[in-house]
């Protein structure tokens, strides 16, 4: 998690890695040297039902016990099942649960964005709204909804993708004028040498949301705004400026795919819950990423499936 004080964090995060050690500094047969394995972890939509904590648990024991055990999780949003249409009581509930497996079952550090479905409000009301997400950064022990830190020489961006529309309706996924003014701050004061991974907890950009359903009426494409990035293309012209940005990770869809635009890889990667809770969505089966990150800005997203029996 970021904790109040990042710089206590990232000392933790500072210490031994699991992956192979290289002397002198240099690689293996001329491959690039590893600088850090994560597991990405998105929508777990933990609920206070039996397969959930579980499950969530045979999940975390499953990548702890890896060859090659991940540095640290990002877990992508969506941690609770809750949401607007649920009691305080049940939501509250479904935190406890969600902190007692973390506590109980993990040992590496977590850095989280915000889901739609953590924002617990009871209406759609903007001061409801920007209450349910000051609650959802309390339980995730969030400074800000959005945030950066530096590790292992690679540079990483969380963001905070849900916004409430103007006119009070339902969310949609977008930055915001704030936002996208700090993220442009953010990447021209990092070097360009140093490769950038963006996490967004709805997809920026990605190819699996035009197949989340009956998409095509009246002979053209309708997607949600709530399902990809709505300002995805001041996004794309942002990135392509800066060519160090390598990857983007996202959840939300409980899809899998991988687009790769202007030479950025951007991937929406599986649920942890599959299909609210458990098996798969479509072709999707409940899983997470490992994901290898290298020297020289390259990558690998690997999709894992596990079992909860």
């Amino acid at each position: 998690m970021q904790r109040r004080s990042l710089l206590k964090n990232m000392g933790l995060l500072a210490g031994g890695f699991s992956l192979p050690v290289l002397s002198k500094g240099e690689s293996i047969n001329n491959s690039p040297k590893p600088a850090l394995r994560i597991a990405h972890l998105t929508d777990i939509h933990i609920q206070p039902h039996i397969l959930a904590a579980h499950g969530l648990t045979k999940c975390l024991h499953q990548l702890q016990n890896l060859d090659i055990k991940p540095d640290l999780i990002f877990n992508g949003g969506d941690v609770v099942m809750g949401s607007r249409n649920v009691t305080k009581d049940k939501s509250d509930k479904e935190w406890v649960l969600y902190q007692k497996v973390l506590q109980n079952e993990n040992s590496l550090p977590v850095f989280t964005c915000v889901g739609n479905h953590d924002i617990w409000c009871k209406d759609h009301s903007i001061s409801a709204f920007e209450g349910g997400k000051t609650r959802a950064m309390d339980q995730l022990q969030l400074v800000k909804p959005y945030y950066s830190f530096d590790q292992n020489g690679w540079h990483f961006i969380v963001l905070d993708s849900v916004q409430l529309k103007p006119d009070g309706s339902p969310y949609t996924a977008m930055l915001g004028e704030e936002q996208m003014d700090w993220l442009e701050k953010d990447l021209k004061k990092t070097s360009s040498d140093t490769p950038v991974l963006v996490v967004s907890h709805i997809p920026i950009l990605s190819a699996c949301v035009f197949l989340d359903g009956e998409n095509v009426k009246e002979g053209s494409w309708h997607v949600p705004g709530s399902w990809m990035h709505t300002d995805c293309a001041a996004l794309v012209k942002l990135f392509h400026k800066n060519k160090n940005i390598k990857l983007a990770i996202s959840g939300h869809i409980h899809l899998l795919d991988q687009v790769v635009y202007n030479g950025i890889t951007y991937c929406c990667n599986g649920a942890v819950c599959g299909d609210y809770w458990f098996g798969k969505t479509q072709e999707t089966k409940a899983g997470y990423a490992i994901i290898d990150l290298f020297s020289d800005g390259s990558f690998t997203n690997n999709y894992h499936t596990y079992r909860w029996s």
